[in-house]
């Protein structure tokens, strides 16, 4: 299942260079897993399972600059399920533009909240995080 968050570009996204600031991206792709958990139902799912995602490794290319009014559209789909890991793979377009702003590769695991370790993913776990990819 691919997952699409609208977010539209304000100035205080901008740097000094009057683009959005790298780091931004990061937030925006933060925004789209959330809105992603959110409408999948996976937040409640891994509360009441003790678990959080802990994002582990992030890998993002800039590719072209979004600026001030521009309306960005966020694709996040689940790419790969491991037994330790995930991947989350998104995507940043600017509407209207056919661009890509940014794409990124983010890995997390599973941690349970009570000991504070990760766990493995097998189980109720992997059936629940490959639905996405099969989605």
């Amino acid at each position: 299942m691919t997952h699409k968050t609208l977010i539209k570009v304000r100035g205080y996204h901008l740097d000094i260079y009057q683009h959005v600031n790298n780091a931004r991206y990061l937030e925006f792709l933060e925004e789209a897993r959330w809105g992603y958990l959110e409408d999948s139902g996976d937040i409640d799912w891994f509360a009441k399972h003790g678990l959080a995602w802990v994002i582990v490794n992030i890998n993002i290319n800039y590719r072209v600059a979004a600026t001030m009014g521009d309306q960005l559209e966020v694709f996040t789909r689940f790419s790969k399920v491991g037994g330790k890991s995930a991947v989350v793979t998104q995507e940043v377009r600017i509407a209207g533009k056919d661009a890509i702003a940014a794409d990124a590769q983010v890995t997390f695991v599973c941690l349970d909240q009570k000991t504070g370790k990760a766990v493995a993913i097998e189980g109720e776990l992997k059936a629940r995080l490959e639905h996405h990819i099969s989605a």
